[in-house]
């Protein structure tokens, strides 16, 4: 039998809520008499001990979720009867249950409560022959949190263990306000962090929220928003509500999701307040929505017959097999339904009849069909007869066991060999059931029943994920976007809204320079030294290299140029050298004549080296090899002007100058000013040579490959050597142009002169101010354009004569001694 002892002013305020009036005051002991009724139990069976069972049965005035829900009741059943069943559990104890309905509220799981921890005795003594009887040894339920709630601060103050298939609230886990509250279920902690991984998983950053304004809507949901701020999602409205609100709050409640932009709505509700919503929103028609689940509703798949989801996406308990369960479920007969209100309700409900003994001769006149008895509940195909669909059943399955095998760890004593050995006549304290709770350990049909310190599930959380489909075909849904605004692409960043919520932003394109990798990046990044942005700024690519290469077009018509420079002055070196006896050869000097076309050969061909990819020694060599070839050149062309002016010196009367500037002196002439711009550039290569860069500061988007100059004084110096001759030169020249022959080769380096420098004077703006390749260009340009004019000027006339007027080329006529117009009209369309 079951008593229990507990403390007698406990005992006489449970007696007094219950409607227990104090009749009889004593100082040490009252005297408490019945007043009113117990509310009578939906299944009962007597056994040994008694376990207590409250289930929410009737959560709406709908049959199929009596259907639904009578399931719970029923596996409760069956666990005992497996139990009772066995001999190696409570072998010769014969459990019994007392099962109550909640019908979701809680007032009445509060009043199970009351009459499982108390007896039902007409009238007591609270003194110390109080027998203090109690019903049950341990509780299975009940079906809600917020109910669940209510019967463990009852249940806590006896220190009657409690047992739920159902209540998922994380509050219930706190042991000093529910210190005998266990659960077969995970937390709700679990489930929020799920839920918001599933919403982060499709890319709903902009979410509606909907709850039940109860312990379990309210912690399931702050669970679930924590998660999801860290997460990035924003919530555009969280509304809270129960069945029984007015109408009034509904219908609010209803207009704010109609009028939200979100599409996608999480829902930590009960079914039962979820069907109070979809009623009033199909009032109205609009788009269907995608919902995200908690368990509370996601087992109830009829609520897509309100045709308001776009689909439904959710968690539920892992389902395991039970054996036999369904045969069980199926063996009810008529007979036996009808010895209880609850089995004779959902019977005369499932087959749309009365059973015998209910029908009056009003109901036989209105044509009620009468149960022939011969009803099976194999031939209906409903939710009670799908258990594969079951896991909320199998928690009850779970919780039932694993008071049994509390029950066993007080009253039975095992032995080496043969069964245990149990006292079914022992009277219990309930502190021994709670601490064998705590300390069970078994696997039920393979899956492990253990507690944490908590009272939850030692093995963690373990959860399905359902689908629903709106198809009847089955095909996944397309899935919906749901945001505040656009997603930003590659190539943007977020830009927040001020005042809004930081899922709404404005996309903004990244700045020069900077991309972003990914949708919705919240910032650009730049790209390294030496990569820029693709046009959709989504992808750092390598920066072109910029040179003047050879296979470009720039390149071959400057390669061209050059080397139709060099084969010109072949040319013409051949026909001096054909022609090296004739007086126009002989007269200008032939040696300085063929040490200026080997200069000029090599001025064409310095600038072949600034073509091509510079690297450490081309930059070395183009600058150096410019610079020591033109002033070989321009010296050459200083020593015939002194020459000319010291020819027309010498045939003054008197006059040796001759003498003292022969052939050896203009040697050295030419040595010595060639050897000052040699060694200016021995020390430039020595103390700052040039060297190859990579210059990313004149173009952001490519990398000029340049030389630099080392010492920018030294080029400089170089540069202006060969100006200060050229100058030096051309004034000389000037002053030499009118001195009397026919053949006077003064003028004609005058007009060299003025040729180059004003090439080099123009070179000098341009090349600070040109770009990249170009600058490269414009000095390889200057070259070969000062080139092209000193061989034209000095030479061409020479050459004109020698092919053309060959008559000319005598030593009277270069001694002025036959009158000729052609050369100087020849010279005139030179000019």
């Amino acid at each position: 039998m079951w008593k229990s002892k507990v403390p007698s002013l406990t005992v006489f305020l449970i007696h007094w809520v219950l409607g227990f009036q104090s009749v009889v005051w004593k100082e040490t002991s009252a005297s408490c008499r019945l007043q009113g009724t117990f509310n009578p139990h939906v299944l009962y069976m007597e056994g040994d001990f008694v376990i207590g069972g409250v289930f929410s049965l009737h959560p709406t005035v709908q049959t199929q979720h009596l259907i639904s829900f009578i399931s719970f009741a029923r596996a409760m059943e069956f666990a005992i009867k497996e139990i009772n069943s066995k001999q190696d559990l409570l072998p010769n104890i014969t459990l019994g249950y007392q099962m109550h309905d909640s019908c979701t509220a809680i007032p009445m799981a509060v009043n199970a409560a009351f009459q499982l921890a108390n007896g039902q005795d007409a009238e007591i003594v609270t003194d110390a022959s109080c027998p203090k009887v109690a019903s049950v040894a341990a509780v299975v339920g009940d079906s809600t949190s917020a109910s669940s709630i209510g019967m463990s601060r009852i249940l806590g103050l006896f220190g009657i263990p409690q047992v739920s298939h159902f209540a998922t609230c994380s509050c219930l886990s706190n042991k000093q306000q529910y210190p005998t509250f266990f659960r077969t279920v995970p937390s709700d902690n679990f489930q929020a962090a799920a839920l918001a991984q599933v919403v982060k998983y499709f890319g709903w950053k902009w979410i509606g929220a909907v709850r039940s304004n109860t312990d379990y809507g309210n912690s399931g949901m702050a669970s679930f928003l924590r998660v999801a701020e860290k997460e990035g999602i924003c919530i555009e409205y969280s509304v809270a509500f129960v069945k029984t609100d007015p109408l009034r709050k509904v219908k609010q409640i209803a207009d704010i999701i109609r009028h939200s932009t979100a599409r996608v709505i999480v829902a930590f509700v009960q079914g039962s307040d979820l069907r109070v919503l979809l009623s009033e929103l199909i009032k109205e028609p609009q788009p269907r929505l995608q919902w995200i689940g908690s368990e509370g509703w996601m087992i109830e798949p009829d609520l897509l017959n309100f045709g308001l989801f776009s689909g439904a996406i959710g968690f539920s308990f892992e389902a395991f097999a039970m054996p036999g369960f369904r045969q069980f479920l199926l063996d009810l007969s008529a007979i036996e339904a009808s010895q209880t209100s609850l089995l004779k309700e959902f019977w005369e409900d499932t087959f749309g009849c009365k059973l015998q003994g209910e029908i009056t001769q009003m109901g036989l006149e209105q044509g009620v069909r009468v149960c022939t008895g011969s009803e099976n509940l194999n031939n209906v195909n409903s939710f009670f007869t799908d258990t594969s669909q079951m896991r909320v059943v199998n928690m009850v399955y779970k919780a039932t066991y694993a008071i049994a095998h509390a029950l066993h760890g007080v009253v039975c004593n095992s032995r080496q060999q043969g069964l245990p050995n149990c006292n079914k006549s022992m009277i219990l304290e309930p502190h021994q059931v709670l601490q064998q709770l705590k300390k069970v350990n078994f696997t039920v049909n393979g899956y492990s029943v253990m507690f944490n310190s908590n009272g939850d599930p030692a093995n963690g959380a373990i959860y399905e994920l359902i689908n629903w489909q709106v198809s009847k075909e089955g095909k996944t849904h397309n899935v919906p976007a749901s945001v505040c605004n656009e997603n930003c692409p590659p190539g943007t960043r977020k830009a927040a809204q001020k005042g809004k919520p930081i899922c709404c932003y404005d996309c903004v394109a990244c700045g020069e320079g900077e991309i972003s990798y990914y949708t919705d990046s919240p910032d650009c990044v730049s790209c390294p030294d030496e990569f820029w942005p693709n046009s959709q700024r989504d992808k750092c690519l390598p920066k072109p290299i910029e040179f003047l290469a050879w296979d470009e077009v720039l390149g071959i018509i400057l390669t061209v140029c050059s080397i139709t420079g060099t084969c010109m002055v072949v040319a013409v070196t051949g026909i001096f050298y054909r022609h090296r006896t004739s007086p126009i050869v002989r007269a200008n000097n032939s040696e300085l004549s063929f040490l200026l076309l080997f200069s000029l050969t090599l001025c064409f061909l310095c600038s072949l080296t600034f073509i091509g990819r510079p690297t450490e020694s081309s930059c070395m060599l183009r600058h150096t090899a410019f610079g020591i070839t033109f002033v070989l050149c321009i010296s050459c062309i200083l020593v015939k002007t002194i020459v000319v002016l010291m020819a027309f010196r010498a045939t003054l009367p008197g006059s040796n100058v001759m003498k003292l500037f022969g052939p050896p002196q203009q040697r050295m002439t030419v040595v010595g000013f060639s050897s000052v711009q040699v060694l200016v550039c021995i020390l430039w290569l020595v103390l700052s040579p040039p060297f190859p860069i990579k210059n990313m500061s004149h173009y952001k988007e490519r990398i000029i490959l340049e030389c630099n100059l080392g010492s920018a004084g030294a080029f400089w110096a170089v540069l202006g050597y060969i100006g200060l001759l050229a100058v030096l030169c051309f004034v000389l020249a000037f002053l030499a142009r009118k001195l009397p022959d026919n053949f006077n080769e003064a003028k004609f380096i005058t007009f060299s002169m003025l040729i180059f420098c004003a090439v080099w004077i123009t070179f000098i703006p341009a090349y600070v101010s040109s770009p990249g390749k170009f600058t490269v260009a414009l000095e390889i340009f200057a070259i070969l354009a000062s080139s092209f004019g000193l061989m034209t000027c000095i030479y061409f006339p020479k050459c004109y004569i020698i092919l053309l007027k060959p008559e000319q080329n005598t030593k009277k006529h270069l001694m002025g001694k036959v009158p000729s117009k052609s050369l100087s009209i020849w010279i005139g369309d030179m000019v």
